[in-house]
């Protein structure tokens, strides 16, 4: 019987799987199943940072200047972000579990039938037309209601993002392929999207798996009994092991000790959304320490910092950087989890070049 991965087995596997060597952008996005979004530019969103280890000579923006010419959307998983397109079937038609009232369906038919006789609308030119006003959002205060209506018909797989201006949705119409709605249909799409998010954040550790199911609902909310009936047999299906009372898993084509999954010099400063750190959990337990998002901590709270990014070195995330481009110029402010940064000359040189990496990834074409 093969011996159980040890802990350094474990991070440098999960390393290895998802820092693959540097390739197109489709290729990238396909590679990762799914990549997170975020407006906040600290230095820059959240996708493009991810994006910039993962694809060759990958700029600020490059995202959003060839969405239109790629096969993937801007759509929902386990959260908001970018996928290719062949997942949606996984998930549409989506059934909200809002329902609208006959009011807001009727709107929305009006809209759509506007969107289908122009092709592409701009959310100005709905209110323009529509002057539907304003409505309480999410968070309390108030919101476009043609906006909202929008981003309800988007979720709802009756619209797609067709590109953006100057970071504003620009909507299409789209008809997504005949559903198989039977238990079978239901229960594979389910068993589909589980093995989804377990390529994307392999290995694992038990109460992980069992949230980012839940976090499905957000993305395939109609198919809550089937997930729970896919998690069942994913349990038993996907290979593990139990390290210090943790239970982890991973596809059980891959396997962490191989010799391939090797750690190299490169010092890389990720996205706090990066499949690397994202779930804060599994961060801990490979890395020993306890990272946080505090872009929402009150200043006075903030432990890291506004946006710190995580500073990956030698298999280990070590430390964080504050990273802010003014006027062409990046200044960088840093924290390390021991305490103090690491000595020698090869830490300083490793720095210095992601450094560099990252002026270049701010360089206009």
């Amino acid at each position: 019987m093969p011996a159980e991965p040890s802990l350094d087995d474990l991070r440098r596997y999960a390393l290895a799987r998802t820092l693959f060597t540097p390739t197109t952008l489709l290729g990238a996005i396909q590679r990762l199943g799914f990549v997170q979004a975020d407006p906040i530019r600290a230095p820059a969103r959240a996708q493009d940072l991810t994006l910039r280890h993962r694809v060759k000579d990958y700029r600020v923006g490059d995202l959003e200047r060839r969405y239109e010419s790629l096969a993937i959307d801007e759509d929902c998983l386990i959260n908001y972000g970018f996928l290719p397109r062949e997942h949606l079937a996984l998930m549409h038609p989506r059934q909200a579990a809002r329902h609208w009232d006959a009011e807001n369906e009727r709107k929305a038919a009006d809209i759509l039938a506007f969107v289908h006789e122009r092709g592409a609308v701009h959310p100005r030119e709905v209110e323009a037309h529509f002057a539907h006003g304003r409505v309480k959002n999410y968070w309390g205060g108030s919101s476009n209601a043609s906006t909202h209506l929008l981003d309800g018909m988007h979720y709802r797989g009756l619209l797609r993002v067709r590109r953006r201006d100057s970071g504003t949705r620009v909507y299409e119409a789209v008809a997504h392929p005949p559903l198989d709605d039977s238990p079978e249909g239901g229960a594979r799409r389910a068993a589909a999207l589980i093995d989804l998010v377990v390529r994307k954040y392999a290995p694992l550790p038990a109460a992980s798996l069992t949230y980012l199911v839940r976090l499905l609902g957000y993305g395939a909310p109609h198919l809550a009994a089937q997930k729970q009936a896919a998690l069942r047999l994913a349990r038993e299906q996907l290979a593990s092991c139990r390290l210090d009372g943790t239970i982890w898993y991973w596809p059980a084509d891959e396997k962490p000790r191989s010799r391939r999954h090797t750690v190299d010099e490169r010092l890389r400063l990720l996205a706090p959304f990066d499949p690397v750190v994202w779930d804060r959990r599994r961060f801990e337990l490979l890395w020993g320490w306890r990272y946080k998002f505090e872009a929402y901590t009150p200043p006075a709270k903030r432990q890291f910092g506004y946006y710190a990014l995580p500073m990956l070195w030698r298999g280990h995330v070590i430390g964080w950087a504050n990273v802010s481009a003014r006027e062409g110029r990046l200044e960088s402010v840093f924290g390390y989890a021991a305490g103090s940064a690491p000595g020698g000359a090869a830490f300083r040189s490793a720095l210095d070049e992601e450094l560099q990496r990252m002026e270049q990834f701010f360089a206009a074409r």
